[in-house]
């Protein structure tokens, strides 16, 4: 398959001969989005629907509104290709980076200052960026430099506490040098922001905080120029823009407004379909306004693909939750704006009074869940492990500390998928949740395990427990016995050997662990492989198996700091570890499975180590 951008060269030529400001941004926004496009395609990921929607506003702002002492940013960084469009037009990122966009040493799924030229702060958490401006603001003040700070921030963004907690201090501190724009275009995710948590009159509650407030089309470049000249007047508060918008705008069966008030919205995350992709493009070649734009081809990259039945672990997850649903009353089930993520569907179709949607807004979610579990209920909570696990610690440790029972489950956890980058590779919620008394953490291996460890936490564990997921569909070269049950700190042999062991938790590195395992038995080392699920448990048992090796190789998608590998080597002293050291990298999974030093070669050179010992 074939897929097309505008060069560098055509987008000069069009800066050159369009004159006028608003046509040239209307065109050049239009080539943006065809190059978006091009550049998701080729990732085989990223957000194209908050990306069309910002891009007008951000174009303007590049192409006509920022000086050398301004800064803009995009607070919630899922638009990120969109603003790399942006830049590579512009030339402030080397144009053949357009092909690198969640790649090894490209430009990352969210932004990354360490990483990518021109940007200014890391983001993709979500909620961050005006406080952020506000630091920024106060050093150029302490340091008597002028300049601007334009954040964009979404509206499903807006449900994220934080943003309501730095209104306040901005306009008090008269911070007339920030302007925020809300990317109003009244979805999140892949649905409607008032059937999630709605808004209300944002106008009036931002005036209420003391800050300037307009509203506009904003696909209206008129109308958003007109709105900073009059801003540009307002010196002594801080200034927001709401833009309605239109998610997906440019291409018709992408845009939000075309959707249905029950329908799912396809285009948040992920590519288009081949078949998508094309009409995409024809959809945006006819909104350019030049008949002899010049278009480039390039082959689509291979992308990450399995059997036609790979494990899955969120889909397995989903369907005995609905089970459990139907045989105890006492569950509820809560959801931080991700129930297509987590495969909550199922159960919400068939308890949708037992399941409520909180948003984007996991403090809140866990404290709810803690008044429900005070009341007899059982809650089921749900957001990405990476969220999950930080945002709310201090709520789970609360709730924790009451001795009740609530269930905690963690999606897109460890390294995998690397697209997004480190803002959503969860490898640090088993160091921070390990401690929290009371809560089993568990990682299942397989859908077989995932029920298991479901039912587990339902019907067995008298206390709370946090599920850990791994959500990439995956080929696994093993299965459990039918028999397996899970026993608290005991492991499973999957491969047997009688030298070294390795242990580990999850598909991923399970799978890596077997086929290196397979490799090593044809160079005559026998090597066993252990899946060990409890991540902050291990019994007398396991610990004795484990000391009959000699040596034990452990595991980690995760920081190999307060590891289940730490807990292992605290008790067996000839156990050594692999994991994580530094903050992972962006790009493909393989590339960054390589790159981590947690593939089949990784493991076989450090087995073959500690062999020869």
């Amino acid at each position: 398959m074939k897929l097309s951008f505008v060069p560098l060269s055509e987008i000069q030529r069009l800066r050159r001969t369009i004159t006028d400001p608003v046509k040239q941004v209307r065109v050049l926004a239009t080539v943006f989005r065809i190059n978006t496009l091009y550049m998701i395609a080729q990732a085989g990921s990223g957000h194209i629907g908050s990306s069309f929607s910002a891009m007008d506003i951000v174009t303007w702002l590049h192409l006509n509104v920022l000086g050398k002492d301004d800064v803009y940013f995009s607070s919630k960084g899922h638009d990120a290709p969109g603003l790399y469009s942006i830049l590579l037009g512009l030339e402030k990122i080397p144009f053949e980076k357009i092909h690198t966009l969640r790649r090894l040493g490209g430009l990352p799924g969210h932004p990354d200052i360490v990483n990518t030229p021109c940007i200014v702060t890391n983001t993709g958490s979500l909620g961050m960026g005006i406080a952020k401006a506000r630091g920024m603001a106060l050093a150029r003040r302490l340091n008597k430099r002028p300049g601007r700070f334009f954040v964009l921030t979404g509206d499903g963004e807006l449900q994220e506490g934080q943003n309501w907690e730095s209104l306040q201090p901005t306009a008090n501190g008269h911070y007339g040098e920030i302007t925020v724009i809300v990317d109003h275009n009244k979805m999140q995710s892949d649905t409607w922001v008032k059937k999630v948590s709605d808004l209300g009159n944002l106008e009036k509650k931002f005036a209420a905080f003391g800050w300037e407030v307009a509203r506009i089309d904003g696909h209206n470049l008129l109308q958003f120029s007109e709105t900073l000249e009059r801003f540009n007047n307002i010196t002594d508060k801080p200034k927001v823009i709401i833009a309605d918008t239109i998610k997906g705008k440019g291409v018709s069966f992408m845009e939000g407004n075309s959707l249905g008030e029950d329908e799912l919205y396809k285009f948040h995350s992920g590519a288009p379909s081949a078949d998508n992709y094309a009409k995409a493009l024809t959809e945006l070649l006819k909104q350019v306004e030049v008949t002899d734009l010049v278009l480039e081809q390039r082959e689509a990259l291979a992308k990450y693909t399995t059997s036609s039945q790979p494990q899955k672990l969120i889909s397995a997850y989903g369907a005995e939750l609905k089970t459990i649903g139907d045989e105890h009353a006492e569950v509820v089930v809560l959801d931080a704006d991700l129930m297509l993520d987590t495969g909550l569907i199922p159960f919400k179709e068939a308890h949708p009074d037992r399941f409520v949607e909180c948003g984007i807004a996991e403090q809140d979610m866990v404290s709810l869940a803690g008044g429900l579990a005070l009341s007899g209920k059982l809650p089921i909570v749900h957001s990405f492990a990476c969220f999950l696990s930080t945002r709310p610690n201090e709520q789970i440790y609360n709730n924790a500390t009451e001795e009740t029972k609530i269930i905690y489950a963690g999606s897109l956890a460890g390294i995998l998928p690397a697209g997004p980058g480190h803002s959503h590779q969860s490898v640090r919620d088993i160091s921070i949740l390990g401690s929290i008394p009371g809560l089993t953490l568990i990682a299942p291996s397989c859908e077989q395990e995932v029920r298991l460890t479901l039912r587990w936490a339902v019907e067995k564990n008298p206390l709370s427990t946090y599920i850990r997921l791994e959500s990439l569909p995956i080929d696994l070269p093993f299965s459990l016995p039918k028999s397996y049950s899970l026993q608290v700190g005991l492991g499973q042999t999957i491969y047997s050997g009688h030298d070294i062991a390795l242990v580990g938790y999850g598909p991923t590195l399970l799978k890596q662990a077997y086929l290196a395992a397979q490799q090593l038995a044809k160079e005559n080392i026998s090597v066993a492989v252990y899946d060990f699920p409890w991540l902050n448990n291990i019994s007398d048992k396991f610990i004795t198996e484990l000391c009959k090796y000699q040596t034990v190789l452990t595991l980690d998608n995760h920081y190999l700091q307060f590891s289940q590998g730490m807990m292992i080597r605290a008790h067996v002293p000839q156990a050594v570890s692999l994991g994580l050291t530094d903050v992972p990298v962006c790009g493909q999974n393989d590339e960054v499975l390589t790159n981590s030093g947690l593939d089949i070669s990784s493991i076989i050179n450090v087995v073959k180590t500690h062999s020869k010992k």
